[in-house]
């Protein structure tokens, strides 16, 4: 592994800012890290998008990343993981790929009531990795499901306390809580950021888990094994992108992520990414 390797960035992507919620985690357990973070928000949500399509978008996104420098790559993103995550390391299988699946297996191993609760979007629930995930992890567990509509582009908007983003919750939450769940499991990276809300709705009895500081310690991992992995030492940079308008990435990156950054705004020409 040369040094220039080394010190090439982690590539991040997600359909919008929900993948922000494994930077952050990523950023906070190896923050000598480079990292590339790419949000499609010209396209989000993906969760209620045809697996083809969304196949699409993430075989060029990574092509990007890669054109970047990207050392490995984190699928940020529960419908992409379900939709792409295979495919991607098909077309690319001298990459690393790091994706995202519902953290059923501590909720069942941790639940006394035996009743979990899954927030996910329709593309993850609709996966085989979802289903197979349910089939080895949660079996003589009662797995409660909700697709809370609305709930990605509540986030999009910034509007992680507001009264629709807390109605769209309760309404999920609710029928779970009166069927006993002690656990929440949040299978998409956009729910880390309304964990406050979460537990005030579901009360402190209720356990949520955010998948990210797992993903974050898989990225570590797996980066070590390489030989990959930078020494501890100075904070590196972070380079946002965006499919949208820059101003609606960068004005949410202090709110989500307690600090600031210049974000790039990216075009979708005839299937393709171009600055």
């Amino acid at each position: 592994m040369s040094q220039t390797q080394k010190n090439s960035p982690i590539g991040i992507f997600d359909s919008g800012v929900g993948g922000l919620s494994v930077l952050k985690a990523i950023r906070a357990q190896m923050p000598q890290e480079a990292i590339i973070y790419l949000g499609d928000q010209g396209h989000v949500p993906y969760g209620s998008r045809p697996f083809d399509e969304v196949q699409a978008f993430s075989e060029q996104i990574t092509r990007f990343l890669l054109a970047k420098g990207a050392k490995l790559i984190v699928v940020a993103c529960n419908a992409a993981s379900a939709a792409a995550l295979q495919y991607l390391r098909h077309i690319f299988p001298q990459v690393s790929f790091i994706g995202m699946e519902p953290a059923l297996k501590p909720a069942a191993e941790q639940t006394k009531s035996g009743v979990v609760g899954v927030l996910a979007t329709p593309a993850t629930f609709q996966g085989v990795l979802y289903a197979s995930t349910v089939e080895r992890f949660a079996r003589g567990v009662t797995v409660l499901q909700d697709t809370c509509p609305g709930l990605v582009g509540q986030i999009e908007k910034g509007e992680l306390d507001a009264p629709e983003t807390e109605s769209i919750l309760r309404l999920a939450l609710h029928p779970m809580l009166e069927q006993g769940i002690d656990t929440v499991v949040l299978g998409c990276t956009h729910y880390p950021f309304v964990i406050p809300l979460i537990e005030r709705i579901a009360g402190k009895n209720v356990r949520v888990i955010d998948p990210a500081p797992a993903v974050a310690r898989q990225t570590g991992r797996l980066l070590a094994s390489a030989g990959m992995r930078q020494p501890a030492g100075t904070k590196a940079a972070v380079a946002y992108y965006t499919t949208a308008a820059a101003e609606s990435m960068q004005k949410l990156l202090p709110k989500l992520l307690g600090e600031s950054g210049v974000v790039k705004s990216l075009r979708w020409m005839d299937g393709k990414l171009s600055e």
